[in-house]
């Protein structure tokens, strides 16, 4: 037994997945440290949908006047996964948009014929080994799960290229800048509530959510999904969920609107790192399940005003954060940016625009990124290490895009 026993732990060893690091060394910047990151999410267009597209004038004028990355793509899909890999470097084991197991509640679904927690997947905390994904799917599944590819699939559908599954640490960006002293949060439109009020929450209109009475969805019947956490990846990590340490809680999780709204916040105690999620009809996600059929986009027409509603969206967020106080002082950048594209059998690339607040803009960067690279370049902009995938050779720090020089 002992012998067999070695023979197991030395194949261990040399798995693909046991020599990643998953938290490693400072990446280094060739633009300097910023003092505040305004990151908007987008959902799910790919970039030829929306540059050129004259349902979106704001954001093709704003285009051509910012830094635009012309070879950006997703890690994959659906969306929650690429969520996490935007913020945390992996997707953490999750291969689909399953809600959170909420700690001590679980996930609950009070509407009737609910099955969203049918396969609740368990808070992220630890250590543990990813899905692998890859640049070209040949089957469902591939694209870290929710996707079935024509035959043939198209060039890189899923990745910008393969990525093996890998050995995690369970953190975010949000536990580096809590540890270095900074602030981050993650403004999401249609929350309801903050704090404690959001445990247990996986969707909501902003009022009623999936822990609204049964009582509640017999007289309404199914409630618009406007805020879903599936756009709210900070929300799956355990430390968050329990909320021990305030500043690494779902305090930090807040709405646009209210007292310690992003309207207010940038007016006031602007945190150096803001996740800004426009609700699903905002966000250009469309389809909303529930309630009366509004933002949908199953024909060109309401395709067209989804596009519209979301470059809408965009031109009062940029002209909020650029009459910010924040914004008039230190050195800061606007980040704009596409999940994954709309599983049309193309290449998952997606717009992705950066404009600084201390250098000249107006850049078309050619050179491959993904999420993977955004967060190293991220981590760089805010001096904390790099994590999981960040952390891989392959993802660059995105200099020239942030007005420095490549090193």
């Amino acid at each position: 037994m002992r012998c067999c026993v070695l023979a197991t732990l030395v194949l261990v060893a040399h798995m693909p997945f046991a020599a990643q690091s998953a938290e490693g060394p400072v990446p280094e910047s060739g633009f300097g440290r910023l003092d505040h990151v305004f990151l908007i999410m987008m959902e799910n267009e790919t970039d030829k949908d929306i540059i050129p597209n004259r349902n979106a004038p704001f954001i093709n004028a704003y285009a051509r006047q910012v830094n635009r990355a012309a070879n950006y793509y997703a890690v994959g899909h659906p969306s929650a996964p690429n969520y996490l890999e935007l913020v945390g470097g992996s997707n953490f084991g999750l291969s689909n948009d399953a809600w959170p197991d909420w700690p001590e509640r679980g996930c609950i679904d009070h509407s009737p014929g609910g099955n969203g927690c049918r396969n609740a997947f368990h808070p992220i905390e630890n250590r543990g080994i990813d899905n692998a994904v890859v640049a070209t799917a040949t089957k469902p599944g591939d694209c870290n799960g929710q996707i079935s590819p024509r035959t043939p699939p198209s060039e890189r559908n899923c990745a910008l290229r393969d990525y093996p599954a890998a050995s995690f640490v369970g953190k975010s960006i949000a536990d580096q800048l809590v540890a270095a002293g900074k602030s981050w949060s993650s403004f999401q439109q249609g929350a309801p509530g903050t704090g404690q009020q959001l445990l247990g929450v996986n969707y909501s209109d902003g009022y009623w959510s999936n822990l609204s009475s049964p009582e509640v969805f017999a007289a309404a019947g199914q409630i618009q999904k406007l805020y879903a956490v599936k756009h709210n990846p900070f929300a799956y990590f355990h430390a968050v969920q329990l909320g021990k340490e305030p500043l690494l809680s779902l305090e930090r999780v807040k709405g646009f609107d209210g007292a310690d709204g992003l309207w207010a916040s940038l007016q006031t105690r602007t945190p150096n790192l803001s996740f800004i999620v426009p609700d699903q009809c905002h966000d250009m996600h469309g389809f909303v399940a529930g309630g009366p059929a509004f933002c949908s986009s199953a024909t060109d027409e309401q395709k067209a005003l989804l596009i519209a509603l979301g470059d809408e969206t965009l031109r009062g967020l940029v002209a909020a954060i650029k009459s910010s106080p924040a914004w008039q002082r230190g050195r800061n950048a606007i980040v704009i940016l596409w999940d994954e594209n709309d599983y049309s059998d193309a290449p998952n690339k997606v717009v992705m625009l950066v404009e600084t607040s201390y250098a000249a803009n107006g850049r078309v960067e050619a050179r491959a990124y993904d999420h993977y690279s955004l967060l190293r370049t991220l981590e760089a902009a805010f001096g904390l290490p790099c994590l999981n995938h960040a952390c891989d050779a392959s993802s660059q720090v995105m200099n020239t895009m942030f007005g420095g020089q490549d090193r």
